[in-house]
């Protein structure tokens, strides 16, 4: 899933968590509507350079390494990552606010905590958060490794595999990862103050600081921030129980067949983990049933069936896990539900940033209105005290478009000279050619972002994969080459539109461009430098890729399996996959087009609402159910929460969601730390048939 700070993210979009995260809010927000900046109007705006502070820098650089753990155990067990934005926003609030009480009583405090420095710590914790996804450490990178690449057993040539290693893997990201930013600079002013496009998870990450600064808000951020840390201990508490259990492979609390045997041999089960329990909490029912729904599909029905025909369909000797065999089903028809399901978004996307640019060209023809090329005449836009506020301030630390230009042109220059040393299978051509198409579909992410904060980032690296790989070829290393070029287009368009939510966020709170810019560059800088550190860490303490493994990292072999399409075709799928994919890939644009269609032909029952995602469908196809259970627990939790208390669960159920995940995921780090020394757990609780057991008990009494 795919972005930064304001909604779930599984390798493809980010529409769903903000949806729920604005209707928790949604009484908050329209009060701040109409009150906000009155509210404020008496308090002071720090200038650009007293936004950035030194204490707000520590801050993001603390929270960041604790949220790039986090982000990089997701990655590693599904790929499913939920908003971490209320947690971000939350404890970046209560470190500094806590850090300014204290000096406040010993009459220290020379500079109060504001906002807008606030703000600048949110964005640069989810700046270096949105690097551990877009960096690919657990996809695209991953798929170069000789590992994966035995898992996929085609193109296996010295050419099209890459030992992994923390010098280049860093030297990549940070030829690649800055460029976004310049690219949609010069937009900022277009995007927010002409065609005043929503991003709905910037305004709701506004109006959570906006709130914090608040009296009755910090009030209620202190509550939150008390019971995060209580579902923090428990989670933690717990994930440290079970380790005690978990002496050898398929022991522990992880392994629990709760549905029976033959369910948990279909990877139906619920494994206890927390962290997926609030990932469920946060993400929208309808995703998390979405999931569910793909489990049963493919676990209960199709991969039973398909495995009938093994010695058939498939050559019988064939290991479970070979691309040729089984695993071929399960990889390339997720891959053809994950393309179908893009390339209708990517299509929709398009039609809808057209669409609104002519409807925006047209309303200012009938209006009569002339646009300056510094936006135009603002203040003929300006309708209430908080427009005019936000406007001015929004304008008043211009980041000259030379700067953003020439930075562009700068860093790609350095990268098309620096790319090809790292990756020998891609000629500079080939990195000018996706450098120059890079702004453009940056423009259409970001542009998109802002009308429905979907994020296709990933979607567009998938095409790349696809288009690079066939272009270099097999013989010349054309899997590598698909790969990096993911991460080139990726890294690109992912930083653009997040940098437009920071500015829409900034816009809100008064946040000046150039310490939103400032913020997102450092945050940037800090992903690049911990999202491999921290890989690298669980990479060399746990077996990473191993499909019956705690950290399976699923999109490592899909992604290398969309580069053996592009060099291979078709005839590397195994007999009637290509049919099945045909399929499914119909089926999932099918399945969005009729969505989209009843949800503007149906407005009274809104039937559209209950019509599953095929991206989630596809991510249990090679999985498994297990998580998808866990994430189906987490929303019954909320569900039987809001039926007894709404407002409660509105005010604290992200927080004790966001305590859960954190306190699993942080659990991993002395519990790695524990492989790497050797130290074991003491207890293995494992669960037999009673005549497998049987059996154990003969063999240990020697009857």
């Amino acid at each position: 899933m795919e972005r930064r700070g304001g909604s779930y993210n599984n390798n493809n979009n980010n529409h769903g968590e903000e949806e729920r995260q604005q209707q928790w809010h949604d009484h908050d927000a329209e009060q701040d509507k109409l009150m906000v900046e009155e509210a404020f109007k008496n308090v002071p705006v720090p200038p650009w350079t007293k936004q950035i502070t030194f204490r707000a820098m520590a801050t993001s650089a603390v929270l960041s390494v604790i949220f790039n753990f986090i982000v990089c155990k997701l990655n590693l067990t599904t790929g499913v990552i939920p908003s971490l934005n209320v947690a971000a926003g939350l404890l970046g609030f209560a470190l500094v606010k806590s850090w300014t009480t204290l000096l406040e009583k010993f009459g220290l405090l020379k500079q109060p905590f504001t906002r807008q420095e606030n703000t600048v710590i949110q964005t640069c914790i989810v700046a270096s958060s949105g690097i551990a996804f877009s960096s690919g450490t657990a996809s695209y990178m991953l798929g170069m490794s000789p590992k994966i690449a035995s898992q996929a057993d085609g193109g296996n040539t010295p050419a099209n595999i890459k030992s992994l290693s923390i010098g280049w893997m860093m030297a990549f990201l940070f030829a690649v990862s800055f460029l976004g930013l310049f690219s949609i600079v010069p937009l900022r002013k277009v995007m927010i103050l002409k065609y005043k496009l929503t991003y709905p998870s910037g305004t709701a990450t506004a109006y959570l600081i906006n709130s914090f600064h608040t009296p009755k808000g910090a009030q209620l951020a202190k509550k939150q921030v008390a019971m995060l840390f209580r579902s923090f201990g428990f989670s933690f508490v717990w994930a440290f129980f079970q380790w005690f259990y978990t002496a050898g492979d398929g022991c522990g609390f992880s392994s629990f067949p709760t549905f029976g045997l033959k369910a948990f041999k279909q990877k139906f089960f619920f494994d206890f983990s927390s962290t997926y329990v609030g990932v469920g909490m946060i993400c929208p029912y309808m995703v998390n049933i979405s999931l569910l729904i793909g489990a049963v599909l493919s676990w209960g029905i199709m991969w039973p069936i398909i495995g009938t025909k093994k010695g058939i369909w498939y050559k019988a000797e064939l290991s479970d896990s070979n691309l040729h065999g089984m695993n071929g089903y399960r990889v390339f028809i997720a891959i053809a539900m994950m393309l179908g399901d893009g390339i209708y978004h990517v299509v929709y996307m398009i039609v809808t940033t057209s669409r609104s640019l002519v409807q925006q060209y047209s309303s200012r023809r009938k209006a009569n209105s002339t646009v300056s090329s510094e936006v135009g005449n603002e203040s003929s836009q300006i309708v209430n005290f908080d427009d005019q506020r936000r406007t001015e301030f929004f304008l008043k630390d211009q980041i000259p478009n030379w700067v953003a230009v020439s930075g562009y042109i700068l860093l790609a220059v350095a990268a098309i000279i620096a790319v090809p040393f790292i990756f020998h299978q891609l000629k500079w051509y080939h990195i000018l050619v996706a450098f120059s198409f890079a702004p453009i579909l940056a423009f259409c992410n970001a542009y998109g972002c802002g009308l429905t904060d979907w994020s296709l980032a990933s979607n567009y690296g998938k095409f790349a994969i696809i288009i690079f790989s066939s272009w270099v070829g097999l013989e010349h290393g054309g899997i590598i080459a698909g790969l990096a070029s993911c991460g080139v287009m990726m890294s690109t368009v992912s930083t653009a539109s997040d940098l437009m939510q920071d500015f829409k966020t900034g816009y809100l709170t008064l946040s000046s461009p150039r310490s939103m810019f400032f913020s997102q560059v450092f945050g940037t800088f800090l992903g690049v430098v911990l999202s491999p550190l921290v890989f690298w860490f669980f990479y060399n303490a746990y077996p990473i890729g191993d499909p019956e493994g705690t950290y399976p990292s699923p999109y490592g072999l899909l992604y290398r399996g969309i580069a053996i399409l592009g060099v291979e075709g078709v005839n590397s799928l195994p007999k009637h996959c290509l049919t099945l994919a045909i399929v499914f890939f119909a089926a999932a644009i099918v399945v969005n087009i009729i969505r989209e269609v009843l949800q503007h032909v149906d407005t009274k029952c809104k039937i559209y609402r209950f019509i599953p995602s095929p991206m989630c469908m596809a991510i249990p196809f090679y999985l498994g159910g297990y998580f998808a259970i866990d994430m189906c627990v987490g929303s019954l939790i909320l569900f039987v929460w809001e039926m007894k208390d709404k407002r409660s669960a509105a005010d604290f159920a992200p927080a004790v969601a966001s305590g859960l995940i954190c306190g699993d995921s942080l659990w991993s780090v002395p519990a790695a730390i524990l492989s790497l020394a050797n130290l074991n757990a003491p207890i293995c609780m494992k669960f037999l048939s009673a005549a497998t057991n049987n059996k154990v008990d003969a063999f240990l009494t020697g009857s």
